[in-house]
């Protein structure tokens, strides 16, 4: 059972209050929405899946703004919710700025970063994109018939560019002709929740002769999806499997264990270990989509070119590049 707030009025504090006497996990999603089919949709999920089976229940908001995130986590820290989890790196200054007056709070931020000896009740959680975005562009370049791949990443940040570089040395790693078309959808948080211009610019991408693109870019990959889908070239989804969006025209999806983090984060309440717990391929928290909606696509050789690849890159025989650590791009110019 869950609590859906739309805006942060009297009857959102008095919603939030009338949690204070039970220790409910929270979730705040960023913005995009719940049902964005990505993101925050795999953050619902997990935390259903942890209320289903443990007949618990939380609390949940949608954000309307960027100055809401500030005022949301102070609303449920007051209401005594704990652990509060937030998805996006656009909640690592609000976490900052609030955690020390919540002491007896844990924070989660799921893809941000906040420093745990300056605010030690917060948990930082990332992930390894590169490196689950390396094994797509590989599957994308053996399944590219004429070379040319695409890349449409949401807002314009470093976190982006880390998928992007990671699925072009992936597809370079296949064909070092390979070349890879990337476009980012914009600067600002609107990005997200564009599926307007997903389309459009999976169209000119098409028109430079790209035969499989990959959406990192939240709601606005729907639209990626879709074109994909009318215009006959496959797609690659992120973050949650989005193969069953197309059957037969999604490739694969890039699995980001979004909903796993939320749920392992409300298992644990209060107990919650803080700190920061980075997800990688070896700890099963990035990788691709195998389903019956794309058994079709993904050849038995592909299969096998890829898992020989993850567990050399688990091994650190295969080292991917990461952007956010190193900022620059080897494999493509943005």
């Amino acid at each position: 059972m869950t609590l859906m707030t739309k805006f942060l009025g009297a009857a959102a504090a008095m919603a939030l209050s009338a949690g204070a006497a039970m220790a409910e996990p929270a979730l705040i999603y960023d913005l995009g929405g719940k049902f964005d089919k990505s993101f925050n949709e795999a953050a619902f999920n997990g935390a259903t899946k942890w209320a289903e089976e443990n007949g618990g229940s939380f609390r949940d908001i949608e954000l309307q703004s960027e100055a809401q995130r500030e005022q949301a986590l102070r609303r449920f820290a007051e209401a005594g919710l704990n652990p509060v989890i937030t998805t996006g790196f656009a909640f690592s200054t609000p976490i900052a700025n609030v955690a020390a007056d919540y002491p007896d709070t844990k924070f989660v931020t799921i893809d941000g970063y906040v420093d745990p000896a300056e605010h030690p009740n917060v948990l930082s959680i990332l992930f390894s994109e590169h490196e689950g975005s390396y094994l797509v562009g590989m599957l994308a370049a053996m399944a590219s018939e004429g070379g040319t791949i695409g890349f449409v990443g949401g807002m314009d940040i470093p976190l982006i560019r880390k998928f992007a570089c990671g699925y072009a040395q992936g597809a370079k790693a296949v064909n070092a002709d390979a070349t890879v078309v990337s476009n980012m959808t914009g600067t600002t948080p609107a990005a997200w929740n564009d599926p307007v211009k997903g389309s459009e610019l999976a169209k000119a991408q098409i028109g430079q002769g790209a035969g499989v693109i990959y959406a990192a870019a939240g709601g606005t990959g729907i639209g990626v999806l879709q074109t994909a889908a009318d215009e006959g070239i496959l797609s690659i989804g992120v973050d949650s499997n989005q193969n069953h969006l197309h059957p037969g025209k999604v490739l694969t999806s890039m699995l980001k264990r979004v909903d796993v983090a939320v749920a392992e984060s409300m298992a644990a309440g209060e107990d919650l270990e803080t700190g920061v717990k980075v997800l990688g391929l070896a700890e099963d928290g990035v990788g691709y989509a195998l389903d019956d909606n794309n058994a079709s696509l993904i050849t038995d050789e592909m299969k096998a070119a890829v898992e020989e690849a993850k567990a050399k890159i688990i091994s650190g025989e295969i080292e991917v590049h990461d952007y956010t650590t190193d900022n620059s791009c080897p494999a493509l110019t943005f």
